[in-house]
């Protein structure tokens, strides 16, 4: 039996007015520029322990894809370290209001996606770490990512801090929009191509447009078909998911025969029983599709060691592909600080926290818990491999183009936030000026500072043999 949910209790009955003197009675208690503040605590634990402590539990044998990913960059190492700043997040100033989080709010989690009507939309996509929190965590994990992307680029402090201040006056200033609309309204609101080239994207730089434009239509063109074309080849007249190993491993490559079976049927019946999460009508429609073939596949950067299957599915005939990807949940990294969410498991978690922050989410989103052949009861979320995903690309991001997609993150976030949380309340505590929008630059720069030093305590853990780091 789930739990209500604990963002809205308490402010259903209260008035407008009422939630509004909660959020401008918190400055009081925690002074909106009091988000300046990191610092590392002298029991923060070791980076290169919380990322082991992770390893643990994941592939053995993708473990070093995982290190050798987040050791290129600080910024592919910020990408995998929701684990470590949800510890120094817990030690952060809050207002007392909670949302859904993200829980790993980073700028490459922001980005267009296909929705059922078959329009594209802009929207938070990653809901691995998703869970009832502060809603100062997203905001903070979120700017964090554009410091930590502008130094990458080698845009100055100047131009770093106007990206921050874009984005969080953004959040700030949405926020407020939500908090004078009925709850109806901000429930329906969403970022549709459209608007967000006109609102967004139409008064920035000639060079702005045209990304965004590339960016729509390579977006249009990621679906099953494509993947079906990239990832299959034929073999003895079936289509059949081709090794390109350690990325992606057909089952056949992976695990001797009678292994192989069990375990092939073991997802067989995930992907039967796993429609029980979706509406009637979705689950219809899956029951017309036929089993095809399974592989594994490695996954992002923090993801890297997680069980993760591919799955074929096929429709009308052999050239009617529908390819899922059905993805172990673990506990979200936030849960230790945050506390449990409520959810009967870890896949019900994410798929909740994501129909519940996306404006419109994928058709064919569900869980289901699985017996491995192992013995040991896991917890998978099963979507679609790609439906129309478009991902920016920060490395090729001007400072003005930074800027505009701050603000269209910052935007974002405040509407997943408004679903879920007292949007008057954050509202009311935010206010009309920009105090907390200033107090974020100097927080994101410190953390910054702080990733980077992580980041080199994982070279010198590479370095000294700690770790094994590996390439793929």
């Amino acid at each position: 039996m789930t739990t209500p949910h604990p963002t809205a209790a308490g402010t259903r009955h209260r008035t407008p007015q009422e939630r509004a003197a909660l959020g401008k009675a918190a400055r009081s208690s925690v002074p909106r520029s009091s988000h300046v503040e990191f610092t590392p605590t002298a029991k923060r634990p070791d980076p290169v322990a919380v990322l082991e402590a992770q390893s643990a539990t994941r592939v053995p044998e993708l473990v070093p894809i995982r290190y050798g990913r987040m050791a290129e960059s600080p910024f592919r190492f910020y990408r995998g370290a929701a684990a470590v700043m949800a510890g120094d997040l817990a030690d952060t100033p809050r207002s007392g209001f909670r949302t859904q989080l993200c829980g790993d709010a980073h700028l490459l989690n922001f980005g267009l996606l296909a929705s059922p009507e078959r329009r594209l939309v802009f929207d938070i996509n990653d809901f691995d770490e998703t869970l009832p929190g502060p809603w100062e965590w997203d905001v903070k994990r979120l700017s964090a990512s554009f410091v930590v992307a502008g130094r990458a680029n080698g845009f100055s402090a100047q131009e770093r801090a106007g990206v921050v201040r874009s984005t969080v006056r953004s959040y700030r200033e949405w926020m407020r929009r939500y908090a004078g609309m009925g709850d109806l309204p901000v429930w329906y609101a969403r970022f549709d191509e459209e608007w967000v080239r006109d609102l967004f994207v139409k008064e920035g730089s000639a060079r702005t447009r045209a990304r965004w434009e590339e960016s729509v239509a390579k977006a249009r063109t990621r679906d099953s078909r494509q993947a079906f074309a990239k990832l299959t080849r034929v073999v003895d007249g079936r289509p059949r998911i081709a090794a390109d190993p350690p990325l992606i491993t057909p089952l056949q490559d992976l695990l001797p025969d009678v292994e192989r079976g069990a375990l092939e049927e073991q997802l067989r019946g995930l992907i039967e029983h796993y429609g029980r999460s979706l509406q009637a009508d979705r689950r219809f429609l899956l029951e017309q599709y036929r089993f095809g073939d399974v592989a594994r596949k490695v996954v992002g950067v923090g993801s890297v060691g997680t069980r993760c299957w591919i799955v074929l599915l096929l429709g009308r005939d052999d050239d009617d592909p529908l390819i899922l990807q059905a993805k172990e949940a673990a506990a979200s990294v936030l849960e230790p600080f945050a506390g449990a969410g409520g959810r009967r498991t870890e896949g019900e978690r994410v798929v909740f926290g994501q129909r519940l922050m996306q404006a419109t989410s994928d058709i064919f989103l569900g869980w289901e818990r699985a017996d491995g052949i192992d013995g040991r009861r896991r917890d998978f979320y099963v979507r679609q491999l790609r439906d129309w995903k478009g991902a920016a690309q920060p490395e090729s991001m001007v400072p003005a183009g930074m800027r505009a997609f701050g603000e269209l993150c910052g935007a974002t976030l405040a509407r997943a936030h408004a679903r879920s949380g007292d949007r008057i309340a954050i509202a009311s505590y935010l206010g009309g000026g920009d105090v907390f929008d200033r107090a974020l630059v100097p927080f994101a720069e410190r953390y910054a500072d702080q990733n980077e030093r992580d980041h080199q305590a994982l070279l010198d853990a590479v370095r000294g043999g700690r770790v094994t780091a590996g390439t793929a």
